[in-house]
């Protein structure tokens, strides 16, 4: 069982920086590949990155280049640094656990979500 706490949203300006951290409690941390999704408000749901176990990594074509997923096991925490932030970055930020077979991600756990918001 892994239960997932989001933390970090806020209001950022267009251009700014945020850093989301998702702290797991439970079984086998280190052994779950992570993502990170987001969604709008009349938008669909997005997966937005992962990391594997083994620290590989993907990104959606949207944030390729800004975002960064980073994982610290000793932690039990995975990380979004958000960079060049754009109002189009503005949903609800979901952190996930899951598994990552063939570098397809499937979540198996979701963190209660935690806002972004990029408005001047």
């Amino acid at each position: 069982q892994v239960h997932l706490v989001e933390s970090g949203g806020g209001l950022v300006q267009p251009g700014g920086s945020l850093r989301l951290s998702c702290a797991a409690s439970g079984s086998i941390f280190s052994r779950n590949a992570m993502g990170w999704y987001r969604q709008a408000p009349g938008k669909q749901r997005e997966l937005v990155a992962t990391i594997t176990s083994g620290g590989n990594k993907n990104y959606a074509d949207s944030v390729k280049g800004r975002f960064t997923i980073s994982r610290d096991n000793a932690k039990n925490t995975v990380y979004l640094q958000m960079n060049s932030l754009k109002p189009e970055d503005t949903a609800v930020y979901y952190c996930s656990a899951g598994r990552a077979p063939w570098g397809r991600f499937t979540s198996d756990y979701w963190g209660q979500g935690t806002q972004v918001t990029v408005s001047s």
